[in-house]
């Protein structure tokens, strides 16, 4: 499992999208990286991780985020996951709440799961991924990851992210999250958690994030008014202010919720 690291305190993990890669995170490694020890990782079947084996089920990535957590003497840790990573994170938080500081789900879901609708679209991304190639999926689909009129170059960052996907891997995370639900699940999470969202977001929207709100005890919801999908990337310094003020009040309750 490859890992970006950068900084030193308490642990904070990121979990890129489906989308994603390590790389997308680079504002958060760089402004976070003063209070903590900020760990991006590539997830299994994305930038220079190796795919898991056979066909992986949610609890496969989430005990890879485990087994990460202790390889790397980081847990507990703070685990902030951005989309699909967001939906790895809440399975780890339902799976092994002691690895965990706190919970941030950002421009997240329940998974795709819980609609038919949802799981249908998963499947056909995965066909037009197949199709067209990587280059030309990225630039058809990455431009509504951002909130319309966002800067080109955090467009050009997300089309040039997106392009180097591999199939396996993306065919893998589609997969799992057609096969997700964690509606009935969230009322059991212990972890303090912060849910944002781009209040512009086209892909899993405003209403889905208030959902998981919601149903996390001891959550509170955040709202980036410019930013689309890919808020951590197109307003960085708000996303980063808003974790960091949440962060600061964990740690300094030692890990009560806030």
């Amino acid at each position: 499992m490859d890992v970006v690291e950068a900084g030193s305190g308490t642990p904070l993990v990121l979990l890129h999208g489906i989308g994603g890669a390590a790389e997308a995170f680079t504002a958060q490694l760089s402004g976070l990286s003063y209070e903590h020890r900020v760990i991006a990782w590539d997830a299994p079947g994305y930038g220079r991780s190796a795919d898991l084996p056979g066909e992986p089920d949610l609890d496969a990535y989430a005990d890879a985020v485990i087994a990460l957590l202790r390889d790397l003497d980081a847990e507990p840790a703070h685990l902030l996951g951005v989309s699909w990573g967001g939906v790895i994170a809440t399975r780890v938080a339902l799976r092994a709440p002691e690895v965990l500081r706190s919970l941030v789900v950002a421009d997240s879901s329940r998974g795709s799961g819980r609609t038919a609708e949802g799981r249908e679209a998963m499947a056909s991304r995965v066909e037009e991924l197949r199709t067209r190639g990587a280059g030309a999926f990225a630039a058809a689909r990455g431009p509504r990851l951002t909130a319309p009129g966002a800067a080109q170059p955090v467009v050009d960052q997300v089309i040039a992210l997106m392009s180097r996907v591999r199939l396996p891997g993306y065919r893998n995370a589609a997969r799992v999250m057609a096969a997700t639900d964690h509606s009935a699940q969230l009322s059991r999470i212990t972890a303090p958690t912060l849910v944002i969202v781009g209040a512009q977001d086209q892909i899993t929207g405003v209403a889905e994030s208030r959902a998981l709100a919601e149903q996390i005890p001891h959550s509170r919801l955040v709202e980036i008014p410019d930013a689309g999908h890919a808020a951590n990337q197109e307003e960085p310094e708000e996303f980063n202010a808003a974790v960091r003020r949440f962060l600061a009040e964990v740690d300094s309750s030692g890990g009560a919720p806030c």
